[in-house]
This record gives structure tokens, C-alpha cells and sequence, in this order.
């Protein structure tokens, strides 16, 4: 009974120890969404205020070269928490909302307006901020 309840007692401290380093190993995941919000403050001003079609291959490779970057850190890291699938689709989604919509208002009706320009990358940004706030707080 008694070797039982070391080899259990042996599996919890390595499940909790595995917690731990998971826990730790995650904070990745708020500097890719910090990289990423930043990114827009770049990107939102060059598709809401440049027209024609340098600011489109401006765009292109910008945001191709962002989107790569992220993806290639992302893939090196070797520990990914319960619940990221979940987080990081919620995430993209409420950005990939906001980003639609600034775009969309940005050419209909607001134009090239700089103000507007600067609230939109602030407020594509923002889902992405508070996703990295909320993760920093959760890898603790």
C-alpha cells in the first residue's frame, strides 16, 4: 500500500511540476499578441490612409512579412496552454472584425482622415492588448 501511495503521491508532484513549466513556458504567447497589436499600429494607417497600388504591395509585404514572423515564433515554442485554441480564435476573430470594419468605414466613409486613422489602429490593436494583458496575467 504503501509503494501505492509514493508512486502517487510521485505522479502528482510531476503533474504539478509539468503545470508549473507550462505555466511558465507560456508567457511566448503574450509577447506574439504584443507583436502582433503592434503591428497594427503600422498596418491599419497604411490600408486606411494610402491609396493606389503601392500602399497595396506596401501592405501586402508588410502584413506577409508580419503574419510569417509571428507564425514562425509560434511554431518554435514547445509548450501551449489548455485552452489556446479557444483564446487565440476569439482573439483573431474579434480582430478580424474590428479590421474589417475600420477598412470598410475607412473607404466608405471616413476617407484618408488621419484622426480616423489613429482610433482605427488603436482599436484593431486593442483585442490584441488585452488578449497579451490577460495572458501575462494567467502565466504567472
Amino acid at each position: 500500500m504503501r509503494e501505492t501511495a509514493a508512486a502517487a503521491v510521485g505522479a502528482l508532484g510531476r503533474a504539478a511540476g509539468a503545470e508549473k513549466a507550462a505555466r511558465q513556458g507560456s508567457g511566448w504567447y503574450a509577447r506574439y499578441l504584443w507583436a502582433f497589436a503592434a503591428g497594427q499600429l503600422v498596418l491599419v494607417p497604411v490600408a486606411v490612409l494610402w491609396r493606389g497600388p503601392v500602399s497595396a504591395v506596401v501592405f501586402g509585404v508588410t502584413n506577409a512579412l508580419l503574419v510569417t514572423g509571428l507564425s514562425v515564433y509560434a511554431a518554435r515554442q514547445r509548450v501551449v496552454r489548455r485552452g489556446f485554441g479557444v483564446k487565440h480564435g476569439v482573439l483573431v476573430g474579434s480582430w478580424a472584425v474590428v479590421f474589417a470594419l475600420v477598412v470598410v468605414l475607412g473607404f466608405t466613409v471616413f476617407g484618408p482622415s488621419v484622426p480616423f486613422a489613429v482610433g482605427a489602429a488603436l482599436a484593431c490593436a486593442l483585442p490584441l492588448a488585452v488578449g497579451a494583458w490577460t495572458e501575462m496575467r494567467g502565466s504567472v
